[in-house]
């Protein structure tokens, strides 16, 4: 009788270890760890960035997501060609160079999909009263920023000047800082004007504009649309950064705007990527919590017109799913 107490005992161990061993492997299977890039912490790919990591690892059992401040969409697109990103905000025509192999990455293609349209990125060219600049031509001969190095921003920014008929490197004393740097730069008097692409409100165009005894001034650029879409494709709109969007700004700015994306790279499973993009638009609410823009996040801009980079299957999907047709 003992003995065979003893051999129960010896077997529900054995069984015990089974089962757990087992529950381990199925749980480490299970577990998706996601590296989502956004960019500077002055901008709105960072919070919102953080407000998705957020709502992934709370809402997607097995799930466990983490963002990261980088440079923006061109250095967002630089890591998740080495794999270093898994999901990552990025401007429309920073991707479509990343997906062609074009501009910035001549040296070859971004392996990356859509996951899906996010919400428009409006270009600021961001002066106050005092420094001499009433229109885009008075940058010239000024000390100007056109974004940080491997942001989308540079990218637009240089696009923008050419077609308005001005040189970065020759025409200003050129800076390369990030929103929330170069505000710092016109409060201490370093810095005449900045170039940043962004949602609105952006909190450093926001703080510059609310520091007592300066006047934010956004200066007028939409005619240079044309000759951008004609140059590099259909990528850019004429926009309008409203009234009082930021503190002391009374008229509207009228500029040229670009669309968000949220990337993946290509190789990510079907069933992740649909995970990723269902918690989007389920969870929208919790999104525009952490920032207003995620209020453009709607199924409405789920278009191949809308991205120029192919959707991720597990993306098309979900918005198959929801009747979206992507064509």
């Amino acid at each position: 009788m003992n003995q065979l107490k003893q051999w129960m005992r010896c077997f529900a161990a054995l069984w015990m270890a089974i089962v757990t061993t087992y529950a381990v492997n199925v749980g480490a299977q299970a577990q998706v760890n996601l590296a989502i890039s956004t960019g500077p912490t002055g901008g709105v790919y960072y919070p919102l960035g953080g407000g998705l990591a957020n709502v992934l690892s709370k809402f997607v059992p097995g799930y466990a997501a983490n963002a990261e401040a980088t440079a923006g969409s061109v250095a967002n697109l630089q890591l998740m060609n080495v794999r270093k990103s898994d999901v990552a905000f990025t401007m429309a025509d920073a991707g479509w160079d990343a997906y062609k192999g074009q501009e910035k990455f001549a040296s070859g293609a971004v392996p990356l999909r859509t996951l899906m349209v996010a919400y428009p990125n409006r270009m600021h060219v961001v002066t106050v009263e005092g420094r001499g600049i009433q229109n885009f031509a008075d940058l010239k001969g000024k000390r100007v920023s056109t974004g940080a190095p491997n942001s989308a921003t540079e990218v637009m920014a240089a696009r923008l000047l050419a077609a308005m008929g001005l040189d970065g490197e020759k025409d200003f004393r050129r800076e390369r800082l990030t929103p929330e740097k170069s505000a710092d730069a016109i409060k201490d008097n370093k810095l005449d004007a900045f170039f940043w692409v962004g949602g609105v409100p952006t909190s450093a165009v926001t703080d510059l504009a609310a520091t007592p005894g300066t006047r934010v001034k956004l200066i007028d650029h939409a005619e240079a649309v044309d000759g951008m879409n004609k140059r590099y494709g259909p990528l850019y709109v004429k926009d309008v950064i409203p009234a009082r969007t930021y503190p002391g700004q009374e008229a509207p700015n009228q500029i040229a705007t670009v669309w968000n994306l949220i990337v993946a790279r290509a190789d990510m499973p079907e069933q992740v990527a649909y995970n990723i993009v269902k918690t989007i638009f389920e969870k929208r609410d919790e999104l525009i919590k952490v920032h207003k823009e995620a209020q453009n996040f709607d199924l409405k801009y789920q278009t191949k017109n809308g991205s120029p980079v192919p959707f991720h299957p597990g993306a098309a999907k979900y918005f198959a799913e929801r009747g979206v047709k992507l064509d």
